[in-house]
């Protein structure tokens, strides 16, 4: 029996290779998205692409029409897309949201909301699964609406509601082609600037947890043919430390640079990167494993060289700062490539 699917954000990063699982699978899929632009679909799974506001709520109930067996939603948000999910029940067999790790906090309530403050970054259990505390839901604040949305996609129904059969998928940083904000660009512009020197704080040793699209994709389609009303973390089968991470994106442009670690923290930018977090944090996902029978389909090293040819490929005739305007310029006004700022460091720690 033809099994129907309405992937809503299906332009961007992980909407695309949400699609693309499901096709693949046999799904009939409507891939829904604001501008309701083509991707590069192949004609033979039939994708259907719909133009719709997720926002409006009228537009969304146009986009599930009668209704489908799943719905897999990666750009929920707010509260209010969490209400608008939970009125969908009847109408939706499975809904498969997706959500971030960022959520978790320690025992003391510190994460990645305090990262930059006073109470600093959380210390966390290696790994963390999903009974670990998370923030708090709020109005306001990022990772404060996107736990608005999971509790309001989870909230048990009303007097006379169906309830809605949800699997949130809490994934880790999400890494392949098609980011805004690739965290690969830190290492591979400096290796395409000839910079001799990758400045890595916390000594370049912690770690934390990606997810490749095509795994967050890969759950996102399990779980969207078995219902039911869970958590999941979803991550890569390994880890690697920062400093294997700027090595390996050296390997893949074929440059050697000296990899130097800083003691502490990032001083201003100089040794900020992305997976630079102050402790590690690492995902249990042996409950997806268990569930879902997740398997990821790929990892980090290995998807590696097409993020970063694709990355290339995608400034290869624009101006990189117009393709990944969010690595332009620090909202602060920091530069994320001050290579003057670095070189003044690495004079001043002669000795390292």
């Amino acid at each position: 029996m033809e099994r129907t699917a309405v992937v809503l954000g299906a332009t961007g990063q992980i909407g695309p290779a949400v699609v693309r699982a499901l096709a693949e699978d046999g799904w009939r899929v409507r891939a829904v998205s604001r501008g309701g632009r083509d991707e590069a679909w192949d004609p033979q799974w039939g994708v259907r692409t719909v133009r719709a506001d997720r926002d409006d709520d009228a537009q969304l109930r146009a986009a599930v029409g009668s209704g489908c067996d799943a719905l897999v939603d990666v750009i929920a948000y707010t509260a209010g897309h969490g209400r608008q999910l939970r009125s969908l029940a009847g109408l939706v067999g499975s809904a498969v949201v997706v959500s971030t790790s960022a959520l978790y906090t320690d025992e003391e309530g510190r994460g990645f909301g305090t990262m930059m403050g006073p109470q600093g970054f959380g210390v966390f259990p290696e790994p963390v699964d999903e009974s670990q505390p998370v923030v708090a839901p709020a109005a306001e604040g990022y990772l404060e609406q996107k736990r608005a949305m999971e509790t309001e996609a989870l909230r048990a129904p009303e007097a006379g509601e169906a309830a809605l059969p949800a699997t949130l998928l809490r994934v880790g940083m999400p890494h392949g082609p098609g980011g805004l904000k690739p965290a690969e660009w830190w290492f591979a512009k400096r290796a395409l600037d000839g910079r001799p020197v990758r400045l890595l704080a916390h000594g370049g040793t912690t770690r934390f947890h990606p997810a490749h699209i095509s795994n967050i994709a890969e759950a996102a389609r399990l779980a969207a043919g078995s219902g039911g009303r869970r958590v999941l973390n979803i991550g890569d089968p390994e880890v690697p430390t920062a400093r294997r991470i700027a090595e390996a994106v050296d390997e893949v442009l074929g440059v050697t640079s000296e990899i130097v670690g800083m003691p502490g923290p990032a001083e201003s930018m100089v040794g900020f990167h992305p997976y630079g977090v102050p402790n590690p944090f690492l995902l249990d996902i042996g409950a997806a494993e268990r569930e879902l029978g997740y398997k990821p389909v790929t990892g980090y090293l290995e998807s590696l060289p097409e993020t970063v040819d694709r990355m290339l490929a995608a400034i290869r005739d624009r101006d990189w700062r117009d393709v990944f305007p969010g690595l332009a310029h620090h909202p602060a006004g920091f530069s994320f490539f001050d290579y003057e700022a670095e070189d003044r460091w690495l004079a001043a720690h002669p000795a390292r």
